[in-house]
């Protein structure tokens, strides 16, 4: 949807906090007259400015406000004339300078101006004398932006002379800052990609970058599903404002177009290619004006444009015929220096293809294999789709089905890869396009049946015994990615960890990669560590030889096995520094790395973290044609947003999700994790553990060790921890790590009520960064402790789950409530403690239950017993504010079926 019109006027100070809190510094310490903000235009100094004025003013001072321009500066005081007394005697300025210093130094403090002069540099000679004595005078202190780059006068000079002036200096927004000021104008987060985009396209530059929202929200190519907001267009561009804007600068150099043409099309262009059609000196001058910047790397000295914005205003100026000219003279400048640098042959092969629709089949084939090498999957489909069919091979459209596979477009991928399986001419081939053809199958949303036929199929034509032995690799790792990883393992044991010895490296580097999860899965988490992380350093030194993905995607195992060895921190840390790096790489992986994050968050209890790394994995599975992924987003994202109190949101995703088929996967037994926190948020922890209990009994029928443990545990945390103890307790037999001790203390502990073993689990919970199980497992030990009559030690309990608490966002669950922490109520106990605990008589609330009063005392007892409590006054003291409104049942529930009598107020 759209929502133009939603950003507002003008932006908060996102970014420049540290520079502010500067400016306060410098004002408090009275010994400056004068700060001056400088930097280019578009980063914010006027905004900057303004938030300095409004401290000041806060401060006691007066506000008073000049803006300085060229057509002011032709007028004596043109900036300052409506800051002067009506009847000042202008026509000895001597004489009404020194009236008006005495005057307003006579003031008293708190009539004192602050005086914001927005482009000073244009101030006129008179206003900046007169500046300079008020503010030595301290009658006026001035606050004044800068235009760098820009000359001052004399008369500005003098005035910003001296030790009494403070300045600072202003750059570009950091990508940080500007997802930052996004989500502050926005109102809501920004996925990664669309932040990367945007702050490719603006540079940073805070002007620029607004330009851009508010002309995509426009044309509707910037849009949000509720959770985050994401570009939906096919490139950034700007507005029509922004490109007159531009427009206007790059016709003030018109002696350097044809440079600035050749860098809008074919850029990055070498120093040398530059200078055959511009001077130095014309160079240097758009360097100095901001036009180009300059980078020097392995001898080569490269020119790029400093905004991408310059080069679509530029483009969009040529004419087709222009155009086709730069790129082709271009392309005949490499081709005279012999294309010797490795990258040549790819941007001569685009070069040319984008100036007359063809090149050399051979360019093209070259300058594919060098865009995959750069994991560039869409120039490889745009390189090779340019092949006509006689060029076509094997090999090419294998290439093309495996980029189509990486961008989430697996209907194109089997169109290409089943044409390219029936070409096949050997046993190499053979292998090659079964293992690209399985996989897209295999996350394309079709039976997994499909993709384990498509592989038997390919094993028939086969009689190489290390062929194969690639196919069952092949097969173990559909078997795992299928979420079978027993199965799975079975056929990839005997996996040789450094490839040296294996007939095809791409079946090799499926099987390493999917092992380490499929070892985590069943609860190897210490041997899916070192697999995965002897994984990446081989397939990093095989890069160039392997059609799979991006070296980073093998720290997506190691992410997972990391998580369920209890080094939360770690994981994080990993899963970052991957999607950072495999950002431009395929959206597939992009998926799975987003979604590993979003995993390890959640058990550490950084609830809204999590939730904004599963809306990410949701906006990047909406990008395929088959939603891969999207299932198992949604289900984070409700799961966090119910913990979050955020039931609207919940329900919202909820919706979406029950329209999603479910398909079988390594993670798929947790997709219904958001569905039991919604039940457990409306209050309906029965039902809450029902979905749970089916989770678990589905990913212990799949071998999955480690997430059925973690369902069990929700389970326990829930209030059935009796129930699931002996269970978890023999899982412990089979999953290693620091999480799993933890989870097995807590569920005994809950179940018996101990205090001790309820803070140990805490404390263990608590070392491996489970934050959130950490303050749930000491607010229920306070409840222990507390029905035990060892209130010192529930006391102290309390105030650790509360610190832990404050670490984990905001979240709230049952058993955080450190006055209810024992056994949750029924649905039944939980209606009748409201009603008592708001002062109903048990006649009244029998009448209103349809049951005997003797009942309703008998559901009374069992609570007191719960909470260790003796009277309807401690109830209603233990149920009050936060336990009391999570206990009620949601404010559009719909109302229990019975004839219910009215309730007399109490």
């Amino acid at each position: 949807m759209s929502v133009y019109g939603q950003v507002p006027l003008r932006e908060p100070l996102v970014g420049r906090e540290g520079e502010l809190e500067e400016f306060e510094e410098v004002w408090n310490a009275g010994r400056c007259h004068s700060v001056v903000i400088s930097g280019p235009a578009g980063v914010g100094k006027t905004r900057l400015a303004e938030a300095a004025l409004e401290y000041a003013v806060e401060q006691g001072w007066r506000e008073g406000k000049a803006l300085a321009s060229a057509a002011a500066a032709t007028v004596p005081l043109g900036a300052l004339a409506h800051l002067l007394p009506r009847d000042m005697d202008l026509s000895d300025p001597v004489t009404g300078f020194a009236v008006l210093v005495q005057a307003w130094s006579g003031r008293r403090p708190a009539e004192r101006l602050a005086l914001l002069v927005d482009d000073l540099h244009l101030l006129d000679a008179t206003s900046a004398l007169l500046l300079r004595q008020l503010t030595g005078t301290g009658a006026v202190r001035m606050i004044a932006t800068i235009r760098s780059g820009e000359t001052d006068s004399e008369a500005v000079q003098a005035l910003l002379s001296g030790d009494a002036v403070h300045r600072v200096d202003l750059g570009a927004f950091d990508e940080k800052a500007t997802a930052d000021m996004l989500a502050a104008s926005l109102r809501g987060p920004v996925d990664r990609r669309s932040v990367s985009e945007l702050y490719g396209a603006s540079g940073g530059n805070a002007l620029f970058l607004r330009e851009i929202v508010l002309g995509a929200l426009q044309r509707g190519e910037i849009t949000t599903d509720g959770e985050m907001w994401t570009l939906t267009g096919s490139g950034v561009r700007g507005s029509v404002q922004l490109s007159e804007i531009i427009g206007e600068r790059l016709r003030a150099v018109p002696e350097a177009l044809p440079v600035l043409e050749l860098l809008a099309c074919c850029e990055p262009v070498a120093l040398a290619d530059a200078r055959q059609i511009a001077t130095w000196d014309e160079l240097a001058s758009l360097e100095e004006k901001g036009f180009l910047h300059v980078t020097t790397g392995r001898r080569r000295t490269t020119l790029h444009l400093a905004h991408p914005l310059h080069g679509e205003v530029l483009r969009a100026a040529m004419s087709p015929q222009r155009r086709r000219q730069v790129l082709l003279q271009q392309a005949e400048r490499i081709e005279a220096y012999g294309s010797n640098r490795r990258d040549d042959a790819l941007y001569v092969a685009s070069w040319r293809l984008m100036a007359t629709g063809t090149a050399d089949p051979a360019l093209l084939r070259e300058g594919a294999v060098l865009a995959r090498y750069a994991h560039d999957y869409e120039q490889v489909t745009t390189l090779l789709g340019a092949l006509p069919e006689e060029e076509q091979t094997t090999h090419t459209r294998l290439m093309t089905g495996e980029a189509y596979f990486q961008m989430g477009k697996c209907t194109d991928g089997e169109r290409v890869l089943a044409r390219a399986s029936a070409l096949t001419t050997n046993e190499q081939e053979t292998v090659a396009v079964a293992l690209a053809r399985t996989s897209n199958l295999l996350f394309s949303g079709r039976p997994v049946e499909e993709a384990l036929a498509a592989n038997a199929e390919a094993l028939e034509k086969l009689s190489d015994a290390e062929a194969r032995r690639m196919l069952r690799i092949n097969e173990g790792y559909m078997r795992v990615g299928a979420g079978q990883p027993v199965e799975g393992l079975a056929l990839l044991d005997d996996l040789d960890e450094d490839g040296g010895r294996v007939a095809d490296v791409n079946a090799w580097l499926r099987g390493v990669f999917l092992r380490p999860a499929a070892l985590a899965a069943v609860g190897r988490s210490t041997e899916a560590i070192h697999a995965a992380e002897r994984a990446f350093v081989v397939h990093s030194a095989l890069d160039e030889q392997a059609l799979v993905s991006h070296p980073e995607v093998e720290r997506i195992p190691l992410v997972l096995a990391l998580t369920e060895a209890g080094r939360l921190k770690e994981a994080v840390t990993v899963g970052e520094y991957a999607y950072a790096d495999i950002a431009a790489a395929g959206l597939m992986a992009r998926i799975w790395v987003a979604t590993s994050i979003a995993r390890a968050l959640w058990l550490a209890g950084r609830v809204a973290s999590a939730r904004t790394w599963w809306a990410e994995a949701a906006v990047l599975a909406r990008g395929t044609e088959h939603g891969f992924g999207l299932r198992l987003a949604l289900g984070g994202v409700i799961a966090c947003a119910a913990l979050l109190g955020d039931l609207a949101a919940a329900e919202t995703a909820a919706k979406e999700f029950n329209y999603l088929t479910e398909r079988p996967g390594l993670l798929s037994a947790e997709e219904e994790l958001g569905i039991a926190w919604l039940h457990a948020a409306r209050g309906d922890c029965e039902e809450a553990c029902r979905v749970l209990e089916g989770m678990a009994a589905q990913a212990r029928e799949r071998g999955q060790a480690a997430a059925e443990a973690m369902c069990l545990t929700d389970i326990a945390r829930l209030g059935g921890a009796a129930a699931v103890s002996d269970r978890l307790t023999a899982l412990a037999t089979v999953c290693d790590g620091d999480l799993m001790p933890a989870r097995v203390r807590m569920s005994a502990s809950l179940a018996r009520q101990n205090g001790d073993g309820l803070m140990e689990a805490a404390k263990q919970f608590k070392a491996v960064g489970a934050d959130l199980m950490a303050a749930e497992a000491a607010a229920a030990a306070a409840g222990a402790w507390r029905r035990c009559g060892e209130p010192r030690k529930a006391a102290a309990a309390t105030q650790r789950a509360a610190v832990w608490a404050a670490q984990c966002e905001n979240a709230r669950t049952p058993l955080l409530d450190t006055h209810a922490t024992m056994a949750l109520l029924t649905p039944r106990e939980r209606e009748v403690a409201v009603l008592a605990a708001t002062g109903h008589p048990s006649k009244d609330i029998a009448a209103h239950m349809q049951l005997s009063a003797r009942t309703v005392d008998n559901h009374l007892q069992r609570v007191y017993a719960k909470f260790g409590l003796t009277t309807r006054r401690d109830l209603s003291s233990v149920l009050q504010d936060a336990t009391l409104t999570a206990l009620r049942p949601p404010a559009d529930a719909p109302p229990p079926d019975r004839r219910a009598a009215a309730l007399p107020c109490p």
